[in-house]
């Protein structure tokens, strides 16, 4: 089931990052503490949607997204992350939570998500590829994480029309919770 993040998830969300914590696929040294995991989904939240998959009413994984860059002019960018507990990828729910969140994003106002990913990460790229994201350039020697320098591959997909007089993006609670609701059955 497909469902919106509360800060009460900070725990198990927590659980399924740490199987990613001592891998090139993040480049934080220190798992985070359930408190400020927490603070991220509260800060998170109050912008961008945070969203869970689980099964059997435990979460097995989740996807959000923030600002892709802080001066002005980027505000209608957003980037997004997606993690999945090991032993349930490949099984289509990054597809859902992505197709879910760029929807939302849609609907605030975003034209444009990115998906930044250490490589190789053969997974994440091809989830990109699948979900009709185009390749936007690799930068070389990014972060030191587990033992090397490692690559950044930054993946790009237009979700919404380029007008010339673009408003200002909607904060996701702002959005109607029955429309919210509706976008997140229709990816159950």
């Amino acid at each position: 089931m497909l469902r919106l993040a509360t800060p009460q998830d900070a725990s198990a969300l927590v659980g399924i990052y740490g199987q990613y914590i001592h891998t090139p696929i993040t480049f934080e040294y220190q798992l985070p503490s359930p408190q400020e995991f927490q603070d991220r989904i509260t800060h998170t939240l109050e912008g961008y949607p945070y969203l869970i998959w689980e099964e059997n009413g435990v979460p097995v994984g989740y996807a959000y997204a923030h600002r892709f860059k802080e001066r002005a002019a980027y505000q209608w960018g957003a980037e997004l992350s997606v993690y999945v507990a090991q032993g349930h990828t490949s099984h289509g729910m990054g597809r859902k939570l992505y197709g879910a969140l760029m929807e939302l994003l849609a609907i605030q106002g975003v034209r444009t998500v990115y998906g930044i990913v250490t490589v190789p990460n053969a997974k994440s790229e091809g989830l990109h590829r699948t979900m009709g994201f185009r390749d936007a350039g690799i930068c070389r020697n990014t972060g030191y994480v587990d033992g090397a320098w490692r690559d950044v591959q930054t993946f790009e997909k237009a979700i919404a029309p380029y007008d010339l007089d673009p408003v200002p993006i909607t904060p996701f609670p702002q959005l109607s919770l029955e429309l919210v609701q509706s976008i997140l059955e229709k990816w159950n």
